[in-house]
């Protein structure tokens, strides 16, 4: 039976279900994502391997007790420690299948892992166990606003609010399919809905900061701001800020913002970059403008456009030579980069 037709029948029986669980770690074992120690907000790494340090003697006291697996699998699988996370929930379920919950945690490591179908399943079985549980619906509602099937993900989010019209994850999760769907007025009625159900909800509040700026509407700075008090460290916020000075033209704004961005992340190479197109374009100062560009290669050594930019300021310094390799490079990593290609004709080869 291959793994297709095994999966097939996961939904309808529970046993078949774990059989899969067993199945699938044993192909799954040498399939660990490397650990992503950035965030929004820095997490106490050290804390959660107390927790799970903790949990494991309780574990080893209590080698029955499947809420005890499902809680490390949780910590597991907020480190990135997905095969770790999957065995927990493999034998969490073998002792007790019948329980919400573990299905929503199944359901996260399967999308860590790219199995958005299994996913989906997973969630479904949350559904069938519990079908008021408003975060297998909110889960299933990412999944299709995932492969883009927005009426079902509007669906499942008004199940959601009809069960508690004042999640405010509900209302974010709106205001990110209207703005797939291109309904600016909807986007953001929905943000500032979930913003008066969680006045600090940051990822709703960075939306309309970055909706307002497009309009170059000054009401941007004011959620920009909001967001850094929020989150002082994240450098998405300060970007999004840093670059709506710039488009208005608040040069030194700008260049402040994205000089604390590289104090927080040195090689956030966005910054690097638009510091380095700053210099060229605004200050005329191709030799800061060259050490930039050459910031964000050593950032990202196939970053296309910080190559071309790099070319560009080397030629306005007469340096012939250098802009050359500078236009191949881009044109290596992005043979359509059709201003590569103008660079080298006005350079020779």
């Amino acid at each position: 039976m291959n793994l297709h037709t095994l999966h097939t029948i996961v939904v309808r029986s529970i046993k078949t279900l774990l059989l899969f669980l067993l199945f699938f770690f044993i192909f799954s074992c040498n399939n660990n994502p490397k650990k992503d120690d950035k965030s929004i907000a820095s997490t106490d790494t050290s804390s959660i391997e107390r927790k799970i340090e903790e949990l494991t003697i309780r574990i080893k006291n209590r080698p029955k007790d499947a809420d005890l697996l499902h809680e490390r699998a949780v910590l597991f699988l907020s480190e990135k420690d997905i095969n770790s996370a999957f065995t927990d929930m493999t034998h969490a379920l073998m002792m007790d299948s019948l329980k919400a919950p573990y299905y929503l945690t199944v359901a996260d490591i399967y999308f860590a892992m790219n199995k958005t179908r299994f996913s989906k399943e997973a969630l479904e079985r949350c559904l069938k166990l519990d079908t008021k549980n408003v975060e297998a619906m909110l889960k299933l509602a990412e999944l299709y606003l995932f492969v883009q099937d927005y009426t079902k993900t509007l669906g499942y989010i008004d199940d959601a609010l009809k069960i508690d019209i004042h999640n405010p994850k509900a209302y974010f999760m709106k205001g990110m399919t209207f703005k797939e769907l291109h309904d600016t007025a909807k986007t953001i009625s929905s943000f500032q809905t979930a913003i008066e159900q969680n006045p600090k909800y940051y990822e709703a509040i960075l939306q309309l900061g970055i909706l307002f700026s497009t309009k170059k509407d000054n009401i941007a700075l004011q959620y920009f701001n909001t967001a850094i008090n929020l989150h002082p460290n994240s450098v998405e916020a300060y970007y999004d800020r840093g670059y709506f000075m710039q488009d208005m033209g608040e040069i030194d704004k700008a260049i402040a913002d994205y000089n604390i961005i590289l104090q927080i992340d040195p090689k956030y190479k966005y910054a690097h970059y638009n510091l380095g197109y700053i210099s060229h374009e605004f200050a005329k100062n191709n030799e800061q403008a060259v050490k930039h560009f050459s910031d964000a290669i050593a950032s990202d050594a196939k970053y296309a456009e910080a190559y071309y930019m790099r070319g560009l300021s080397y030629e306005g310094l007469g340096n012939k030579k250098a802009a050359s390799a500078d236009y191949k490079k881009a044109l290596e990593l992005d043979p359509d980069y059709d201003l590569a290609t103008q660079g080298l004709q006005r350079v020779g080869k």
